[in-house]
C-alpha cells in the first residue's frame, strides 16, 4: 500500500480560542518549559492564565505529585471555567490558520491545522526522538481528562514557494486576529483563513508532500496516538473522521526552523580527577585552555567548564563515514566521552545528567558548576535542520534533548477539541 497516496497529513479545524480582548491574559508558556513553582509565579492574579490549564497543579497544594488524578481534574475544571466564562470559543467552522512568531530579527511563518495520527502511525509524520514513558503518559490523561489538546506539536517542512505565496496572500491581505507578545519578547501573531479557496490550495499542498517532520512534541503526538487507539477501540461506530483521529500542530519551513544549543552538566565526575579527565579526553580530542568561554563555532568542537576554567574541545577523528546519528555532535560527546569516561550510559534515565537549553546562555553552566550542584558542564554546538531530517529519514532516532527549538510557540491561543 502507498500510505502517501492515501493518508492526509493535515485538516482544519474548528479552534477553541480566547477572545480577543482576553488573549492576553490567556496565553502561557509551553507547559514543559517552566517547572510549577515558575508557572505559580506567572500565574498569580491571572485567573484567565492559561497555566491553570496546562500545569493546573498550581492550584493544588504545593506537595501534589504532577500526575496525581486531581491534577488532571482540576485542569478540566478550569478549561472548562473559561469556557462557562465566554473566555473562550469555538470557531463555528473547521479551517486553518497562519502562525508567526517575531523575535529580534528572526521570523518564521507557519500554517496551523491538525495533523493526522494515521498518517503519524505510519511514518508519514516522521519522529526523531524516543519519548519517556512517564511523560508520555501525563499527556495521555492530560489530554483524555481535557478532551483537549492543549499544546500544539511543531512540524517542519521542505520549503515551497507556492505555499509561502499562500500564506502572504493571507497575511498581507488580512489583519491577524491575535497579536501578543510572549514574557521572553517575542511577539506571536495569528490569522484566521477566512478563503476557503486558500484553505483548500494549502490543503493539497500539504496533502501533496512526501512527508512532514516532528521538531518538537514527541510527547505530544505519542500521547495523541495512544488516544486515538483507545477511543477507537471504545466506539463501536469509528469512522476515522473523528477529531480524535488527530492531533493539533503548527507546520513551519525548514529554512525558518531556529534550533539552539542544548548543552550538558554532570553531577559527578566519575572518581577522576580534573587530570585524569583529560588525559583520556585528549584521546580523541585536541584539548585548548580557553581563558573565556567556549561558545562551540563549529560542528564537532565543544567546550567544557571545570573547576573554573573552560577547555575548547575539537574532535580527532574523521567522520564523514559516521552515519546520520553516530556524526551528531550529541553523539560524537556521548560515545568518546560521556560514557567511557564518565560513566554515562543512557542520557535518558541517568539521574547525574541535566540538560540546559541553550536560551539560557553559558553563564547558567558556569553558575551551577561554581555552586556545587554540579561538577562538570559541557557546550555544544546546535544540530542542523538538514541533520534532524536525515536521521528521520533514515528511520532512526537522536540521542535525547539534541534540539532545543525556539521561539516557543504558546499555549492557550489555539485549541483542539478531540470531541
Amino acid at each position: 500500500m502507498n500510505n502517501k497516496e492515501k493518508i492526509n497529513l493535515i485538516r482544519g479545524f474548528k479552534a477553541l480560542r480566547p477572545i480577543t480582548e482576553k488573549a492576553n491574559e490567556v496565553i502561557a508558556p509551553p507547559y514543559d518549559v517552566i517547572n510549577s513553582e515558575e508557572a505559580r509565579v506567572l500565574a498569580e492574579n491571572k485567573p484567565f492564565s492559561f497555566l491553570h490549564i496546562s500545569k493546573p497543579e498550581i492550584d493544588l497544594p504545593k506537595d501534589i505529585q504532577f500526575n496525581d488524578p486531581l491534577v488532571y481534574q482540576k485542569g478540566l475544571e478550569n478549561l472548562q471555567r473559561l469556557i462557562d466564562d465566554e473566555v473562550l470559543l469555538e470557531d463555528k467552522e473547521p479551517t486553518l490558520y497562519i502562525y508567526q512568531i517575531v523575535i529580534k530579527d528572526h521570523i518564521q511563518t507557519g500554517v496551523c491545522s491538525v495533523a493526522s495520527v494515521e498518517a503519524y502511525d505510519n511514518n508519514l509524520i516522521k519522529k526523531h526522538e524516543h519519548t519517556k514513558p512517564v511523560k508520555e503518559e501525563d499527556r495521555i490523561k492530560n489530554i483524555d481528562a481535557l478532551n483537549a489538546q492543549t499544546g500544539p506539536v511543531l512540524l517542519t517542512y521542505p520549503d515551497d514557494e507556492s505555499i509561502d505565496g499562500l500564506i502572504n496572500d493571507v497575511t498581507l491581505e488580512t489583519k491577524p486576529i491575535y497579536d501578543v507578545f510572549s514574557g521572553d519578547g517575542s511577539n506571536h501573531k495569528i490569522w484566521i483563513i477566512e478563503d476557503s479557496d486558500i484553505v483548500k490550495l494549502l490543503l493539497n499542498k500539504f496533502n501533496s508532500l512526501d512527508a512532514l517532520f516532528i521538531a518538537d512534541g514527541h510527547h505530544r503526538s505519542a500521547a495523541a496516538s495512544k488516544i486515538k487507539a483507545i477511543r477507537q477501540k471504545a466506539n463501536e461506530n469509528h469512522n476515522g473522521n473523528e477529531n480524535y483521529n488527530y492531533f493539533l500542530s503548527v507546520a513551519f519551513p525548514t529554512s525558518q526552523m531556529k534550533i539552539l544549543d542544548y548543552n550538558r552538566l554532570l553531577l559527578s565526575m566519575n572518581n577522576h580527577t580534573v587530570d585524569s579527565i583529560l588525559d583520556q579526553i585528549s584521546q580523541f580530542f585536541d584539548i585548548k585552555n580557553n581563558q573565556e568561554q567556549v561558545r562551540p563555532m563549529h560542528s564537532k568542537e565543544f567546550g567544557m567548564y571545570l573547576d573554573g576554567h573552560w577547555y575548547q574541545l575539537n574532535f580527532k577523528l574523521e567522520t564523514e563515514t559516521f552515519g546520520p546519528v553516530d556524526s551528531l555532535d550529541v553523539s560524537i560527546l556521548h560515545d568518546y566521552l560521556l560514557e567511557p569516561i564518565l560513566g554515562i550510559e543512557d542520557e535518558r534515565t541517568d539521574e547525574t545528567i541535566d540538560f540546559v537549553g541553550g536560551i539560557r546562555g553559558l553563564d547558567e553552566l558556569e553558575r551551577r558548576v561554581d555552586s556545587g550542584e554540579m561538577k562538570i558542564a559541557f557546550s555544544l554546538y546546535p544540530t542542523s535542520i538538514e541533520s534532524l531530517i536525515a536521521v528521520a529519514n533514515a528511520d532512526q532516532v537522536m540521542p535525547p534533548k539534541s534540539t532545543w527549538f525556539e521561539p516557543k510557540l504558546l499555549d492557550g491561543l489555539l485549541t483542539h477539541n478531540i470531541v
